[in-house]
């Protein structure tokens, strides 16, 4: 998966900063328990991500330094949010297996 230079900046910013790490775990966690369909949780993660990633920036040099200039567009962190939901969502239950042939029960 690649990143764009926002997303990989607020990614390295957050796995190298155990706080910020918990945080959006638990963030992430929560949203998909909250959502029925994992495209809906990642849309909702990727604007949570891009607000945070504004909010930070300000006070953050290392994600301020990203050469976006004042005042231009949103920037999509889909990607990253897709990954962070690859990375952290708790396994949900599956279908159960069909029994084998000559099993042991």
């Amino acid at each position: 998966m690649s990143l764009n230079l926002f997303e990989q900046t607020v990614y390295d910013y957050v796995k190298g900063h155990a706080e910020e790490r918990q945080y959006w775990q638990h963030k992430v966690r929560a949203i998909l328990a909250d959502s029925i369909e994992t495209p809906a949780a990642v849309a909702r993660i990727a604007s949570e991500l891009w607000r945070y990633y504004e909010e930070r920036s300000a006070v953050v040099p290392t994600l301020g330094g990203t050469g976006r200039a004042p005042g231009a567009g949103r920037i999509s962190m889909k990607n990253l949010a897709e990954l962070l939901v690859r990375l952290w969502a708790e396994p949900r239950p599956g279908k159960p297996l069909p029994a084998q042939p000559g099993g042991h029960s």
